[in-house]
């Protein structure tokens, strides 16, 4: 990653744009994944799923993508030796008097149990309520996600209630939990 491409760093991860150059290590990452995500969510998982997918993330104003990089991770020295820990997406985004987005993310299964996209959230979350410019991020999480419901109680947001047949996943509408951060609860 070139110190251009990061958006912000902590101590152990840095944050960045999704590229197209990505896919190969994306896709590998997320097929090495599968068991961890699965039935959660289903990241692509080859170079034609990963362009359309980028491409959205990308080009939609509605829509930006940060890919969580564990500093210093891979062959190479510094900055260039970076490895994709996982993905924060912000999906919906609405402007005007909400200034609102609602978070999807996934941290690859080499990364799991590190505190690595703890750290990301958090970039992110400084990122949103600043360069961004919004005030409110919601996550939608499907109640036995323990994982997912860690990461966000971890990061501040607070449960404003339960959505039944809120999202079809894997075949089917699935209840999700409500939970939300505003840029005053992150201060």
């Amino acid at each position: 990653m070139s110190e251009t491409d990061c958006l912000a760093e902590g101590r152990r991860t840095a944050i960045r744009p999704y590229a197209q150059t990505d896919a190969e290590e994306f896709t590998t990452r997320a097929r090495e994944s599968r068991g961890i995500h699965r039935p959660w969510l289903f990241p692509p998982e080859d170079a034609p799923a990963y362009a359309a997918y980028a491409g959205r993330l990308i080009e939609d104003p509605t829509k930006t993508g940060f890919l969580v990089c564990e500093r210093g991770s891979g062959s190479g020295e510094g900055a260039a030796g970076d490895r994709i820990a996982g993905f924060i997406n912000i999906n919906n985004i609405v402007r005007g008097g909400f200034r609102c987005g609602a978070l999807g993310y996934g941290a690859f299964a080499h990364a799991t149990g590190r505190g690595l996209m703890s750290e990301g959230l958090g970039l992110v979350l400084r990122y949103a309520f600043g360069p961004l410019g919004l005030h409110r991020l919601e996550a939608n999480i499907q109640p036995a996600n323990e994982g997912s419901l860690a990461l966000v109680k971890r990061a501040g947001f607070r449960l404003e209630g339960l959505s039944p047949d809120f999202l079809f996943i894997d075949g089917a509408w699935r209840d999700h939990e409500r939970w939300a951060i505003t840029a005053e609860m992150l201060r």
